[in-house]
C-alpha cells in the first residue's frame, strides 16, 4: 500500500542507511532478544511488517523471552493459515482501518493496485484471530476525507478491546509532500472522537490521541536497528543498537515518559 498519511515511510534513510531495506534476518532477532529483555512489550508495526520473510520468527523470539507481542497490520497478507501460524506467539492483533469505505481507502492509498479490503473481510480476520486467542486493537488515522464518517457499526461489529483514533500527523521527511491535504482541525478530531463515544458503552476502550498525545511518546525502533523519536516532528535517528547495546542507543534518543502516561500508554496488557 501507499498510504499519503504514513509517519513512518523512512524514504530518508532508504538510500544511506537501508541499501537492503532492513536488517538482516540474524541481526534483527538479536535486536528484539535485547529488546525483549528489557521491554514488556513489542510491538511489530511498519510501514507494513508482514513483508518481512522472518517476521513469525520475531515475534516468536519476543514471546518466549516474556514479551506481550503485538503486530499492527493493514492486514493485506494476513491470510488464515498466516494468522493460524501466530497462535500463542501474537497476543495482540492490530489492524489499521481508516474509513468504512472502500472508495475512501483507495483515495487515501490504503488500497493494492486500487482495490481495498472489504469491511466484511475485517470481521472475519478479527473473528478467527479471536477464536486463535489473540486480542484485537484498531487503529484509525482521522484525515479530511473522513472526519465526518460514523464508524460505530464498524467497530461493534469488529469489537476490538482498544480502539485507538489518531489525528493525522505530519511529520517532515515521511509524509510531507503528500499529507497536506489530508490534515484536520483539532476541532473536526474532537468531533470526530465524540461522535464515536457511544463505542464504550459496549466495551470498546476509545484511546483518542492528537498531536501533542503521540509526539515523544513512543519508543520506536527504526529498520536499521536504532531506537529513534519525532518529538519535534521529524526522525532523530540515534546510535545503533548492536554497536553501542541497549542503554547507550536509548541514551541517544528523547521520549517523554508524561506523554507516555498520559495517552493512557502503560495499560493492561
Amino acid at each position: 500500500m501507499r498510504c499519503r498519511h504514513c509517519f513512518a515511510t523512512f524514504d530518508d534513510i532508504a538510500a544511506t542507511d537501508l541499501p537492503r531495506g532492513h536488517l538482516p534476518r540474524a541481526a534483527s532477532i538479536r535486536v528484539v532478544e535485547l529488546l525483549a529483555e528489557r521491554f514488556r512489550k513489542i510491538t511489530f508495526a511498519g510501514g507494513e511488517p508482514t513483508l518481512c520473510p522472518w517476521l513469525p520468527e520475531l515475534i516468536e523470539v519476543a514471546k518466549e523471552r516474556g514479551a506481550v507481542t503485538m503486530l499492527v497490520t493493514n492486514g493485506t497478507r494476513l491470510k488464515n493459515e498466516v494468522l493460524a501460524s501466530l497462535q500463542g506467539r501474537l497476543d495482540w492483533l492490530t489492524l489499521s482501518i481508516d474509513s468504512v469505505s472502500e472508495e475512501t481507502h483507495v483515495a487515501l492509498g490504503r488500497a493494492v493496485r486500487g482495490s481495498a479490503i472489504p469491511t466484511t473481510r475485517y470481521i472475519e480476520m478479527t473473528e478467527q484471530a479471536r477464536a486463535l486467542g489473540m486480542r484485537i486493537k484498531v487503529n484509525t488515522v482521522v484525515t479530511a476525507l473522513q472526519a465526518d464518517e460514523d464508524m460505530s457499526d464498524l467497530i461493534l461489529a469488529l469489537r476490538p478491546e482498544r480502539w485507538k483514533v489518531l489525528r493525522v500527523l505530519p511529520i517532515d521527511g515521511q509524509n510531507s509532500g503528500r499529507v497536506e491535504p489530508l490534515l484536520c482541525t483539532a476541532e473536526a478530531f474532537g468531533a470526530f472522537v465524540a461522535r464515536h463515544e457511544r463505542v464504550q458503552a459496549r466495551g470498546v476502550a476509545l484511546v483518542p490521541e492528537d498531536h501533542e498525545d503521540i509526539l515523544g511518546s513512543y519508543a520506536m525502533v527504526d529498520p536499521a536497528g536504532r531506537f529513534f523519536d519525532d518529538m519535534d516532528s521529524v526522525h532523530h535517528y540515534g546510535r545503533p543498537i548492536l554497536d553501542v547495546g541497549l542503554d547507550a542507543a536509548w541514551d541517544s534518543v528523547r521520549f517523554s515518559l508524561v506523554r507516555f502516561q498520559g495517552r493512557g500508554g502503560d495499560y493492561a496488557f
